[in-house]
Protein backbone atom coordinates (compact mmCIF):
# COMPACT_ATOMS: atom_id res chain seq x y z
CA UNK A 1 0.00 0.00 0.00
CA UNK A 2 1.35 3.36 -0.77
CA UNK A 3 1.22 4.97 2.63
CA UNK A 4 1.22 8.31 1.03
CA UNK A 5 -2.74 7.66 1.15
CA UNK A 6 -2.88 6.43 4.12
CA UNK A 7 -5.80 7.06 7.07
CA UNK A 8 -5.21 6.39 10.40
CA UNK A 9 -8.18 6.61 13.14
CA UNK A 10 -7.01 7.81 16.81
CA UNK A 11 -8.94 6.73 19.82
CA UNK A 12 -8.53 9.32 22.18
CA UNK A 13 -9.83 9.23 26.03
CA UNK A 14 -10.05 13.21 25.37
CA UNK A 15 -8.45 15.97 23.45
CA UNK A 16 -8.17 19.36 22.14
CA UNK A 17 -9.74 21.82 22.83
CA UNK A 18 -9.19 20.25 26.74
CA UNK A 19 -5.23 21.74 27.55
CA UNK A 20 -3.27 18.47 28.99
CA UNK A 21 -0.10 16.80 28.26
CA UNK A 22 -2.09 13.98 26.90
CA UNK A 23 -3.49 16.42 24.58
CA UNK A 24 -0.38 18.15 23.93
CA UNK A 25 0.67 15.05 22.85
CA UNK A 26 -1.96 13.79 20.50
CA UNK A 27 -1.88 17.38 18.76
CA UNK A 28 1.72 16.93 17.85
CA UNK A 29 1.14 13.29 16.53
CA UNK A 30 -2.17 14.56 14.46
CA UNK A 31 0.27 17.55 13.03
CA UNK A 32 3.23 15.68 12.24
CA UNK A 33 1.37 13.26 10.77
CA UNK A 34 -0.67 15.87 8.55
CA UNK A 35 2.99 17.24 7.40
CA UNK A 36 3.65 13.37 6.12
CA UNK A 37 0.53 13.36 3.97
CA UNK A 38 -1.56 11.45 5.73
CA UNK A 39 -5.20 11.82 6.49
CA UNK A 40 -6.18 12.14 10.61
CA UNK A 41 -8.91 11.76 12.29
CA UNK A 42 -9.42 11.32 16.33
CA UNK A 43 -12.37 10.05 18.39
CA UNK A 44 -12.72 10.39 21.85
CA UNK A 45 -14.61 8.49 24.29
CA UNK A 46 -17.25 9.82 27.35
CA UNK A 47 -14.66 11.07 29.00
CA UNK A 48 -13.80 13.72 26.74
CA UNK A 49 -15.66 16.30 28.95
CA UNK A 50 -16.22 19.45 27.29
CA UNK A 51 -19.04 21.19 25.37
CA UNK A 52 -18.73 21.60 21.83
CA UNK A 53 -20.43 19.49 18.66
CA UNK A 54 -20.51 15.99 18.07
CA UNK A 55 -17.49 16.79 14.62
CA UNK A 56 -15.68 19.44 16.08
CA UNK A 57 -12.21 21.13 14.66
CA UNK A 58 -9.61 22.63 17.08
CA UNK A 59 -6.65 23.96 15.73
CA UNK A 60 -6.86 22.46 12.59
CA UNK A 61 -7.63 18.69 13.59
CA UNK A 62 -10.84 17.02 13.28
CA UNK A 63 -12.62 14.85 15.72
CA UNK A 64 -15.72 12.79 16.68
CA UNK A 65 -17.02 12.78 19.86
CA UNK A 66 -18.75 9.76 21.34
CA UNK A 67 -21.90 10.44 22.80
CA UNK A 68 -24.23 8.16 25.68
CA UNK A 69 -24.34 6.91 28.98
CA UNK A 70 -22.80 3.99 30.55
CA UNK A 71 -23.88 3.14 33.80
CA UNK A 72 -23.63 0.04 35.80
CA UNK A 73 -21.56 -1.11 38.68
CA UNK A 74 -17.91 -1.00 38.42
CA UNK A 75 -16.57 -3.08 35.86
CA UNK A 76 -20.05 -3.57 34.00
CA UNK A 77 -20.02 0.48 33.65
CA UNK A 78 -16.41 0.81 31.76
CA UNK A 79 -17.30 -2.37 29.44
CA UNK A 80 -20.61 -0.67 28.79
CA UNK A 81 -18.20 2.58 28.03
CA UNK A 82 -15.73 0.91 25.66
CA UNK A 83 -18.61 -0.45 23.93
CA UNK A 84 -20.24 2.73 23.02
CA UNK A 85 -16.84 3.98 21.51
CA UNK A 86 -16.48 0.85 19.73
CA UNK A 87 -20.32 1.42 18.25
CA UNK A 88 -19.09 4.87 17.39
CA UNK A 89 -15.59 3.81 16.12
CA UNK A 90 -17.59 1.42 13.67
CA UNK A 91 -20.38 4.35 12.71
CA UNK A 92 -17.18 6.83 11.66
CA UNK A 93 -15.19 4.02 9.82
CA UNK A 94 -17.58 3.01 7.67
CA UNK A 95 -18.12 6.65 6.16
CA UNK A 96 -14.62 7.83 6.42
CA UNK A 97 -12.77 4.20 6.09
CA UNK A 98 -9.37 4.15 7.57
CA UNK A 99 -6.51 1.80 7.02
CA UNK A 100 -5.69 1.30 10.87
CA UNK A 101 -7.12 1.86 14.17
CA UNK A 102 -4.43 3.69 16.29
CA UNK A 103 -5.26 3.29 20.44
CA UNK A 104 -3.86 5.66 22.60
CA UNK A 105 -3.87 4.53 26.76
CA UNK A 106 -5.73 4.45 28.76
CA UNK A 107 -6.31 0.68 28.22
CA UNK A 108 -10.25 1.48 28.05
CA UNK A 109 -9.58 2.78 24.60
CA UNK A 110 -7.40 0.27 23.65
CA UNK A 111 -10.20 -2.54 24.34
CA UNK A 112 -13.11 -0.18 22.45
CA UNK A 113 -10.41 -0.08 19.10
CA UNK A 114 -9.89 -4.14 19.63
CA UNK A 115 -13.69 -4.52 19.57
CA UNK A 116 -14.01 -2.12 16.38
CA UNK A 117 -11.28 -3.72 14.90
CA UNK A 118 -12.68 -7.22 15.03
CA UNK A 119 -15.66 -6.24 13.08
CA UNK A 120 -14.20 -3.98 10.49
CA UNK A 121 -11.36 -6.40 9.75
CA UNK A 122 -8.99 -3.45 10.48
CA UNK A 123 -5.60 -3.75 12.28
CA UNK A 124 -5.23 -2.06 15.96
CA UNK A 125 -2.05 -0.32 17.31
CA UNK A 126 -1.59 0.58 20.96
CA UNK A 127 0.02 2.93 22.50
CA UNK A 128 0.82 3.26 26.05
CA UNK A 129 1.57 6.68 27.99
CA UNK A 130 1.46 5.79 31.14
CA UNK A 131 0.02 2.35 32.96
CA UNK A 132 -3.00 3.91 34.55
CA UNK A 133 -2.92 1.99 37.33
CA UNK A 134 0.14 3.81 38.30
CA UNK A 135 -0.92 7.08 37.47
CA UNK A 136 -3.93 7.07 39.55
CA UNK A 137 -1.98 5.80 42.16
CA UNK A 138 0.67 9.03 41.63
CA UNK A 139 -2.24 11.11 41.62
CA UNK A 140 -4.01 9.95 44.91
CA UNK A 141 -6.89 8.08 43.28
CA UNK A 142 -5.50 4.81 43.51
CA UNK A 143 -3.54 2.29 45.61
CA UNK A 144 -1.08 0.01 44.54
CA UNK A 145 -2.07 -3.52 45.18
CA UNK A 146 -5.88 -2.72 45.25
CA UNK A 147 -8.65 -4.78 43.71
CA UNK A 148 -9.09 -1.67 40.71
CA UNK A 149 -5.23 -1.72 40.64
CA UNK A 150 -5.03 -5.25 40.06
CA UNK A 151 -8.09 -4.68 36.93
CA UNK A 152 -6.91 -2.62 35.72
CA UNK A 153 -3.15 -3.93 35.05
CA UNK A 154 -5.17 -7.33 33.95
CA UNK A 155 -7.07 -5.18 31.22
CA UNK A 156 -3.90 -2.93 30.31
CA UNK A 157 -2.13 -7.09 29.77
CA UNK A 158 -5.18 -7.95 28.02
CA UNK A 159 -5.10 -5.38 25.22
CA UNK A 160 -0.91 -5.73 24.67
CA UNK A 161 -1.51 -8.81 24.14
CA UNK A 162 -4.54 -8.71 21.70
CA UNK A 163 -2.95 -5.37 19.98
CA UNK A 164 -1.08 -5.77 16.76
CA UNK A 165 1.49 -3.64 17.50
CA UNK A 166 2.18 -1.90 20.59
CA UNK A 167 3.88 1.45 21.02
CA UNK A 168 5.19 3.05 24.33
CA UNK A 169 6.39 6.62 24.59
CA UNK A 170 9.85 5.77 26.39
CA UNK A 171 12.09 2.39 27.43
CA UNK A 172 11.17 2.34 30.70
CA UNK A 173 7.17 1.29 29.59
CA UNK A 174 9.18 -1.41 26.83
CA UNK A 175 11.04 -3.09 29.36
CA UNK A 176 8.17 -3.43 31.75
CA UNK A 177 6.44 -4.74 29.22
CA UNK A 178 9.07 -7.06 28.07
CA UNK A 179 9.26 -8.31 32.04
CA UNK A 180 5.56 -9.33 31.58
CA UNK A 181 6.37 -11.67 28.46
CA UNK A 182 5.61 -9.14 25.59
CA UNK A 183 7.85 -10.38 22.95
CA UNK A 184 10.23 -6.93 22.25
CA UNK A 185 9.82 -7.97 18.57
CA UNK A 186 5.71 -6.45 19.19
CA UNK A 187 6.73 -3.24 20.54
CA UNK A 188 7.87 -0.12 19.20
CA UNK A 189 9.24 3.45 21.25
CA UNK A 190 7.84 6.90 19.90
CA UNK A 191 9.64 9.26 22.73
CA UNK A 192 7.94 12.01 24.24
CA UNK A 193 9.06 15.12 21.97
CA UNK A 194 7.96 18.84 21.10
CA UNK A 195 7.38 20.73 17.83
CA UNK A 196 10.41 22.31 17.01
CA UNK A 197 8.78 24.80 14.79
CA UNK A 198 6.62 26.26 17.71
CA UNK A 199 9.55 26.89 19.79
CA UNK A 200 11.07 29.88 17.60
CA UNK A 201 13.11 32.67 19.56
CA UNK A 202 12.54 32.38 23.57
CA UNK A 203 10.00 35.11 24.54
CA UNK A 204 12.16 38.31 26.48
CA UNK A 205 11.74 38.53 29.93
CA UNK A 206 8.80 40.63 30.96
CA UNK A 207 10.15 43.15 33.70
CA UNK A 208 6.91 44.67 34.91
CA UNK A 209 5.69 40.96 34.98
CA UNK A 210 8.56 39.98 37.18
CA UNK A 211 7.92 43.31 39.38
CA UNK A 212 4.26 42.59 39.27
CA UNK A 213 5.36 39.06 40.99
CA UNK A 214 7.93 40.64 43.07
CA UNK A 215 10.84 38.38 41.47
CA UNK A 216 13.64 40.82 42.40
CA UNK A 217 16.90 41.03 40.01
CA UNK A 218 18.05 37.64 41.43
CA UNK A 219 17.94 34.33 39.72
CA UNK A 220 14.42 32.77 39.66
CA UNK A 221 13.98 28.74 40.02
CA UNK A 222 10.64 27.87 38.02
CA UNK A 223 7.97 25.35 37.77
CA UNK A 224 4.93 24.95 35.10
CA UNK A 225 2.87 22.33 35.74
CA UNK A 226 0.34 20.51 37.81
CA UNK A 227 0.44 20.53 41.32
CA UNK A 228 0.41 16.51 41.74
CA UNK A 229 1.66 14.64 45.11
CA UNK A 230 4.46 12.98 42.53
CA UNK A 231 6.01 16.17 41.37
CA UNK A 232 7.78 16.52 44.22
CA UNK A 233 6.70 19.99 44.75
CA UNK A 234 7.18 19.92 48.87
CA UNK A 235 10.82 18.91 48.10
CA UNK A 236 11.41 22.17 46.43
CA UNK A 237 9.87 24.11 48.67
CA UNK A 238 11.40 22.57 51.49
CA UNK A 239 14.58 23.03 49.68
CA UNK A 240 14.47 26.62 49.68
CA UNK A 241 15.89 27.80 53.12
CA UNK A 242 19.04 26.19 52.08
CA UNK A 243 19.51 27.53 48.88
CA UNK A 244 18.71 31.36 50.12
CA UNK A 245 21.13 30.79 52.58
CA UNK A 246 23.44 30.38 50.28
CA UNK A 247 21.91 32.80 47.22
CA UNK A 248 19.93 35.10 49.14
CA UNK A 249 18.27 36.88 46.30
CA UNK A 250 16.86 33.70 44.50
CA UNK A 251 13.12 32.95 43.97
CA UNK A 252 10.96 30.12 43.23
CA UNK A 253 8.13 30.79 40.87
CA UNK A 254 5.00 28.22 41.22
CA UNK A 255 3.01 28.41 37.93
CA UNK A 256 -0.30 25.88 38.01
CA UNK A 257 -2.51 24.35 39.92
CA UNK A 258 -3.75 21.03 41.18
CA UNK A 259 -4.79 18.48 44.00
CA UNK A 260 -1.44 19.42 46.38
CA UNK A 261 -2.39 23.68 45.79
CA UNK A 262 -3.74 24.65 49.37
CA UNK A 263 -1.26 22.00 51.13
CA UNK A 264 1.83 23.85 49.09
CA UNK A 265 0.90 27.28 49.75
CA UNK A 266 0.43 26.34 53.53
CA UNK A 267 3.69 25.00 53.28
CA UNK A 268 5.53 27.64 51.93
CA UNK A 269 3.62 30.38 54.30
CA UNK A 270 5.24 28.28 57.40
CA UNK A 271 8.52 28.21 55.45
CA UNK A 272 11.53 30.33 57.05
CA UNK A 273 11.86 31.53 52.76
CA UNK A 274 7.99 32.56 52.81
CA UNK A 275 9.56 35.40 51.26
CA UNK A 276 11.09 33.89 48.45
CA UNK A 277 8.21 31.64 47.11
CA UNK A 278 5.64 33.06 44.67
CA UNK A 279 2.90 31.02 43.46
CA UNK A 280 1.08 32.25 40.59
CA UNK A 281 -2.19 30.00 39.84
CA UNK A 282 -2.98 28.87 36.50
CA UNK A 283 -2.33 30.50 33.40
CA UNK A 284 -3.86 31.13 30.03
CA UNK A 285 -1.83 28.37 27.32
CA UNK A 286 -1.08 31.36 25.09
CA UNK A 287 0.47 33.34 28.62
CA UNK A 288 2.92 30.35 29.40
CA UNK A 289 5.72 31.42 27.39
CA UNK A 290 5.60 34.67 29.54
CA UNK A 291 6.73 33.09 32.38
CA UNK A 292 9.09 30.54 31.01
CA UNK A 293 10.94 33.87 30.11
CA UNK A 294 11.45 34.56 33.93
CA UNK A 295 12.76 31.44 35.10
CA UNK A 296 16.58 30.84 34.82
CA UNK A 297 16.01 27.30 35.45
CA UNK A 298 13.60 24.89 35.37
CA UNK A 299 12.86 22.32 38.15
CA UNK A 300 11.27 19.18 38.43
CA UNK A 301 12.01 17.43 42.09
CA UNK A 302 9.65 14.38 40.63
CA UNK A 303 9.34 11.73 43.86
CA UNK A 304 10.57 8.24 43.36
CA UNK A 305 7.82 5.88 42.47
CA UNK A 306 6.54 3.35 39.77
CA UNK A 307 5.02 5.96 37.37
CA UNK A 308 8.14 8.38 37.28
CA UNK A 309 10.29 5.60 37.05
CA UNK A 310 8.91 4.26 34.49
CA UNK A 311 7.46 7.50 32.74
CA UNK A 312 9.57 10.25 30.74
CA UNK A 313 7.44 13.61 31.11
CA UNK A 314 7.12 15.92 28.65
CA UNK A 315 7.64 19.12 30.72
CA UNK A 316 11.42 19.32 30.89
CA UNK A 317 11.68 18.68 26.89
CA UNK A 318 9.60 21.66 26.56
CA UNK A 319 11.91 23.53 28.80
CA UNK A 320 14.92 22.53 27.00
CA UNK A 321 13.66 23.47 23.59
CA UNK A 322 13.10 26.92 24.62
CA UNK A 323 16.69 26.87 26.06
CA UNK A 324 16.12 26.46 29.66
CA UNK A 325 18.64 24.99 32.24
CA UNK A 326 16.64 21.79 33.79
CA UNK A 327 17.67 20.41 37.30
CA UNK A 328 15.23 17.07 38.19
CA UNK A 329 15.37 14.41 40.51
CA UNK A 330 17.08 11.19 39.18
CA UNK A 331 14.12 9.39 38.84
CA UNK A 332 13.98 6.67 35.65
CA UNK A 333 11.80 8.75 33.44
CA UNK A 334 14.69 12.01 34.05
CA UNK A 335 17.78 10.02 33.25
CA UNK A 336 15.81 8.63 30.20
CA UNK A 337 15.64 12.33 29.03
CA UNK A 338 18.88 13.93 30.52
CA UNK A 339 22.64 13.19 30.86
CA UNK A 340 23.89 15.20 34.31
CA UNK A 341 25.65 17.47 33.63
CA UNK A 342 25.73 17.76 29.96
CA UNK A 343 21.81 18.18 29.46
CA UNK A 344 20.78 18.86 32.69
CA UNK A 345 21.46 18.31 36.41
CA UNK A 346 20.26 15.50 38.09
CA UNK A 347 19.49 15.51 41.82
CA UNK A 348 18.57 12.93 44.42
CA UNK A 349 14.85 12.31 44.42
CA UNK A 350 13.48 12.82 47.90
CA UNK A 351 15.76 14.87 49.08
CA UNK A 352 15.51 18.40 49.72
CA UNK A 353 18.88 19.14 51.05
CA UNK A 354 20.65 17.43 47.60
CA UNK A 355 17.75 19.37 45.67
CA UNK A 356 19.39 22.92 47.29
CA UNK A 357 22.79 21.94 46.82
CA UNK A 358 22.43 20.76 42.99
CA UNK A 359 20.37 24.32 42.37
CA UNK A 360 23.00 26.23 44.52
CA UNK A 361 25.94 24.10 42.90
CA UNK A 362 24.13 25.33 39.27
CA UNK A 363 23.61 28.93 40.52
CA UNK A 364 27.47 29.20 41.23
CA UNK A 365 28.44 27.78 37.95
CA UNK A 366 26.70 30.65 35.45
CA UNK A 367 29.94 30.13 32.71
CA UNK A 368 28.97 26.89 31.95
CA UNK A 369 25.38 27.96 31.18
CA UNK A 370 25.65 28.58 28.24
CA UNK A 371 27.08 25.59 26.73
CA UNK A 372 24.33 23.08 28.85
CA UNK A 373 21.57 25.11 27.31
CA UNK A 374 23.26 24.29 23.72
CA UNK A 375 23.92 20.96 24.64
CA UNK A 376 19.86 20.30 26.08
CA UNK A 377 18.30 21.80 22.85
CA UNK A 378 20.63 20.06 20.63
CA UNK A 379 19.29 16.77 21.77
CA UNK A 380 15.95 17.52 21.55
CA UNK A 381 16.52 18.27 18.22
CA UNK A 382 18.56 15.48 17.41
CA UNK A 383 15.78 12.46 19.47
CA UNK A 384 12.97 14.44 20.39
CA UNK A 385 11.23 17.01 17.90
CA UNK A 386 8.15 15.76 16.49
CA UNK A 387 8.91 16.20 12.38
CA UNK A 388 11.87 13.62 13.08
CA UNK A 389 9.90 11.27 15.29
CA UNK A 390 7.03 11.00 13.75
CA UNK A 391 8.77 8.81 10.79
CA UNK A 392 9.05 5.70 13.47
CA UNK A 393 5.34 5.41 12.66
CA UNK A 394 5.83 4.36 9.35
CA UNK A 395 7.18 1.27 10.58
CA UNK A 396 5.14 0.33 12.30
CA UNK A 397 2.15 0.93 10.12
CA UNK A 398 3.80 -0.34 7.03
CA UNK A 399 4.26 -4.00 8.87
CA UNK A 400 0.85 -4.04 9.20
CA UNK A 401 -0.85 -3.26 5.88
CA UNK A 402 -0.53 -5.71 3.04
CA UNK A 403 0.69 -3.79 -0.25
CA UNK A 404 -2.75 -4.21 -1.94
CA UNK A 405 -4.71 -3.45 0.78
CA UNK A 406 -7.18 -0.60 0.19
CA UNK A 407 -9.78 0.58 3.07
CA UNK A 408 -11.71 -1.96 5.27
CA UNK A 409 -9.64 -5.22 3.89
CA UNK A 410 -7.92 -7.67 6.24
CA UNK A 411 -5.09 -6.74 7.89
CA UNK A 412 -2.17 -8.66 7.44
Amino acid sequence: MDLTTLRILHVLDHSLPMHSGYTFRTRAILKAQEALGWQVRGITGLRHTAPGPDAEEAEGLHFIRTRGNASGPPALREWREAGLLADAICDLAREWRPDILHAHSPALCGLAALRAGKRLGLPVVYEIRAFWEDAAVGNGTGQEGSLKYRLTRALENHVVAAADRVVTICQGLHADLVARGVPAAKLSVMPNGVDLALFGTPAQRDGVLAAELGLGDGPVIGFIGSFYDYEGLDDLIAAMPALVSRHPDARLLLVGGGPMADRLKAQAEASPAAGAIRFVGRVPHDQVERYYALADIMAYPRKASRLTDLVTPLKPLEAMAQGKLVAASDVGGHRELMVHGVTGTLFAADNPAHCAAALADLLDARDGWEAMRDAARAHVARHHDWARNVQRYQDVYQSLLRPDQDGLSTAA
